[in-house]
């Protein structure tokens, strides 16, 4: 369901941040090609996507959303979902030294816009290589490859996408689903050598690293 909203504009902090957005926004059409949330307050912007989500009731696939902070050189008051293609298009336009981005004047509703991680009171759980989750998620990509058929139906691919991605990793505690680990590799926030810190506050997990974080709420309690 789309919903007209009046024309807003966000002025980025330069052309870098820029650039920055316009491969995150690539990163998470990739992925899933849905919608984005750009949430601005003052002179910062939180942009979130969402990777996956349980779509069948019971299933074991966790909500998992990806957010990229940036700074914006004019303060703004912003706060829509708007579609993942819209803001792609509107960035593939921008001239090289446009910091301007116009906001999509047709907003979406998603589910899981409405669903709000905790702002504070996370706790350092422990350090995670970023080897290991790259691992994870390429190791979860071609198993899930090999577990659909050829011209699946819906229910079979989500249903093997749950199984994949709802699984824990190996050695994390608590238990971290497999689909954070394809979230941080998809969205481009974890690099070999590096490390990523894995945080928890009141029924979420948050896996951080300097490009990004991941916000993790296990399809358990959803």
């Amino acid at each position: 369901m789309t919903t007209s909203t009046a024309q807003q504009t966000l002025e980025l902090a330069d052309a870098g941040t820029v650039a920055d957005l316009r491969t995150f926004i690539s990163r998470a059409r990739a992925a899933d090609d849905g919608a984005v949330r750009l949430q601005a307050v003052g002179s910062v912007l939180a942009a979130y996507v969402c990777v996956m989500r349980p779509k069948l009731l019971g299933e074991g696939t966790p909500t998992v959303l990806g957010l990229r902070t940036m700074a914006l050189h004019t303060p703004s008051d912003v706060d829509v979902t708007v579609p993942l293609a819209a803001v792609s298009d509107r960035l593939a336009r921008m001239a090289a030294d446009d910091v301007r981005l116009a906001v999509p004047p047709m907003t979406v509703h998603e589910s899981w816009a409405g669903i709000s991680a905790p702002r504070g009171g996370w706790d350092r759980l422990q350090e995670i290589d970023a080897e290991t989750l790259i691992r994870v998620a390429k190791d979860g990509v071609r198993e899930v490859a090999q577990i659909i058929p050829v011209n699946p139906g819906a229910m079979i691919v989500n249903n093997a996408r749950a199984a994949v991605w709802g699984r824990p990793v190996p050695g994390i505690a608590p238990a971290l689903p497999a689909g954070a680990a394809f979230a941080a590799y998809a969205l481009g926030f974890v690099a070999p050598d590096e490390t990523a810190v894995l945080f928890g506050s009141e029924r979420w997990l948050r896996l951080s690293t300097g490009r990004g974080h991941v916000l993790i709420r296990p399809a358990a309690i959803i």
